[in-house]
């Protein structure tokens, strides 16, 4: 082989790892892009808590759509995460909580033997895990509570067990505090279901 065609073997391998490395980099950078518009969107998240059951239970993954309230306002039944007051113990921040949206704005909220109450009419839930709702402070038994204007009444689903709306610790939630809806959960694989 002479002196040229080594020199020519040696620039096209040089040429060959540099078109190599400028295509892995340009689709890294295209990955990174595309993550970002995906996240900006949607978030997954792990249920860490029990006061969804029988709906979610732990370890359950969950993904939340993040823009779900830009242009519309939360709806009853909706299922959502929202930024507490409440303090995360493992990280020392301000927890998040999982809850079913219940009272809108406006609505009045009464809890009478262990039955809810929206607007003066019984409402029937058939996704309770023990099937009744006992009252705590917000409202206490057999007053009437009405949401405030902006803001939402939101219960778990474990009723006995959860820290809610009916609590003053967490109290109603606050549109500003939301962040997203859940609507589907991806694990377990056999209870994939959207909401």
């Amino acid at each position: 082989m002479s002196n040229y065609e080594g020199k020519h073997a040696a620039e096209a391998a040089a040429s060959g790892a540099g078109s190599f490395i400028k295509s892995f980099l340009i689709d890294i950078v295209i990955a990174v892009i595309l993550a970002a518009i995906v996240l900006f969107f949607i978030r997954p998240t792990i249920v860490r808590q029990s006061s969804m059951e029988n709906t979610f239970h732990d370890g359950d993954y969950l993904i939340m759509y993040k823009q779900a309230y830009r242009s519309h306002e939360p709806q009853r039944g909706d299922i959502i995460i929202f930024q507490s007051s409440l303090i995360n113990e493992e990280t020392g921040g301000e927890k998040l909580l999982i809850k079913r949206v219940i009272g809108l704005p406006g609505d009045d909220i009464e809890i009478k033997d262990d039955q809810l109450y929206i607007n003066g009419e019984a409402y029937e839930e058939d996704y309770l895990k023990d099937g009744y709702t006992p009252a705590f402070e917000i409202p206490a038994e057999g007053e009437t509570f009405t949401v405030p204007d902006g803001e939402y009444y939101c219960l778990g689903d474990n009723r006995v067990g959860s820290v809610d709306s009916r609590r003053s610790e967490v109290g109603t939630v606050k549109k500003a505090q939301i962040k997203g809806r859940v609507f589907v959960r991806l694990f377990p694989f056999n209870k994939i279901q959207r909401f």
